[in-house]
């Protein structure tokens, strides 16, 4: 299949030389066409330009069918990608809502049974059948928002049987969805309360029971651990971590929502491809992260619910550092997964030029999920995961109108997306 997208009003975010992320002051940099058209062939970019430029040519060595779109008034974008979601869950927690408008805290919630702990209790019940529908449900939204990669986390299992369970979904899902997904094991995501007082069990089960029954059955790319106040220690996270890597799992790290945990700096010496929250951050954090391969990712969505300080974003690109965003797409912490309200977070709460906030939700975060040699860009032999936007007049006018759903056509692997009743 092949689809020509013309007359585009201005194609966003082009690339000549694909990079791998972009930081510092080069995040204000965003490249775009006007006046352009954009080809695709099967599931791959081959093509694009200026209108004034494109040839017929161009589709004499096409072979297939070629559907053709007419773009006036539109712009284009690549689709944006989701870095960190925990999206394979059993039921919504409104309830602890209530309670955090009352005043409680998170560590109040969890200490009560809430928070995780509620959820992997509902989880436990719950049937893979169930688990996958509700999921693929949350994909086909966030596809409708712009959304064509996301990574999806386990971690409301917290015992071996639960948190294969989550990881089967989501290789199901990995099959079955035209999104680009990519799956993190978090056993450490909290102290279960049959390990209440007894940590260093839970550890142990971790690193000598789930993570080599996790490889055995090749179910997740990624190893990660709430490394923070409250949770998992400094040492226990690099035990957890020396054994995901023996087991070919690059690391990921939560850090930093809590308090200043040394997440960040256990992230860096382990190599973790990116070290998420983030909220506690000071110099010490900003000058262990430059000149690493490491990518600090905020969630906005997470600091906007809890009511929680926002992170020191500003200060990190002044440094010369890039910057993710993601959405934390989960159901007691972050209950969205529309991408263009965290791009809108991004410019009002953490003062990003909108520019800066799109790198961080495209290419950064491509980055911070490891495809931004195939995601993040409009680039030739990138998959073509793109949407076309509603008549707007601006670049900037897509964080700008942070209450409604810019996007009028989604693209993921050269194929117009429709929305997927059974997956």
């Amino acid at each position: 299949m092949a689809i020509l997208v013309k007359n585009i009003k201005k194609l966003v975010q082009v690339e000549e030389k694909p990079v791998v992320w972009r930081a510092g002051k080069e995040m204000r940099k965003i490249y775009s066409i006007e006046d352009a058209f954009l080809l695709t062939k099967e599931e791959k970019i081959i093509e694009f330009g200026k209108m004034c430029d494109f040839s017929l040519e161009k589709l004499s060595k096409i072979k297939e069918k070629v559907t053709e779109i007419d773009a006036t008034g539109r712009m284009v974008f690549p689709s944006f990608c989701d870095s960190h979601t925990h999206i394979v869950f059993a039921g919504s927690r409104e309830i602890e809502y209530v309670d955090k408008i009352k005043g409680l805290s998170y560590e109040e919630i969890a200490k009560r049974g809430g928070g995780i702990l509620n959820s992997a209790q509902r989880l436990k019940i719950a049937s893979e059948e169930e688990l996958y529908d509700a999921a693929w449900e949350r994909l086909n939204e966030m596809a409708s928002f712009g959304t064509g990669a996301v990574e999806i986390k386990s971690g409301y299992g917290l015992t071996t049987e639960t948190e294969l369970k989550m990881l089967r979904v989501i290789r199901k899902l990995q099959e079955n969805s035209p999104l680009i997904i990519r799956a993190n094991f978090l056993g450490a995501h909290a102290v279960p309360l049959a390990f209440k007082g007894k940590q260093q069990e839970y550890v142990d089960l971790i690193i000598n029971e789930m993570i080599p029954m996790v490889a055995a059955e090749e179910l997740a790319d990624f190893i990660d651990v709430f490394c923070d106040k409250g949770f998992f220690t400094v040492n226990e996270t690099e035990r957890i971590l020396m054994q995901g890597i023996k087991y070919g799992m690059r690391p990921k790290i939560h850090a930093n929502e809590l308090g200043y945990s040394g997440g960040i700096q256990v992230g860096v010496k382990y190599n973790a491809l990116s070290v998420d929250h983030l909220e506690y951050s000071g110099e010490e954090e900003i000058n262990c992260l430059l000149n690493s391969e490491t990518m600090p990712t905020f969630l906005p969505g997470a600091a906007f619910f809890l009511g929680m300080v926002y992170g020191p974003v500003r200060k990190m690109i002044d440094a010369g550092l890039p910057i993710a965003l993601a959405s934390d797409y989960n159901p007691g912490s972050s209950p969205s997964g529309n991408m263009q309200l965290i791009l809108s977070l991004g410019c009002i709460k953490y003062k990003m030029l909108p520019e800066e906030a799109l790198n961080a939700i495209t290419i950064n975060s491509a980055y911070a999920m490891g495809i931004s040699d195939i995601a993040g860009s409009i680039a030739k032999g990138k998959i073509a995961n793109f949407f076309i936007t509603k008549p707007i007049p601006s670049i900037e006018f897509l964080p700008y109108a942070f209450g409604s759903n810019k996007i009028e056509m989604v693209f993921l692997k050269g194929k117009k997306y429709e929305k997927i009743i059974n997956g």
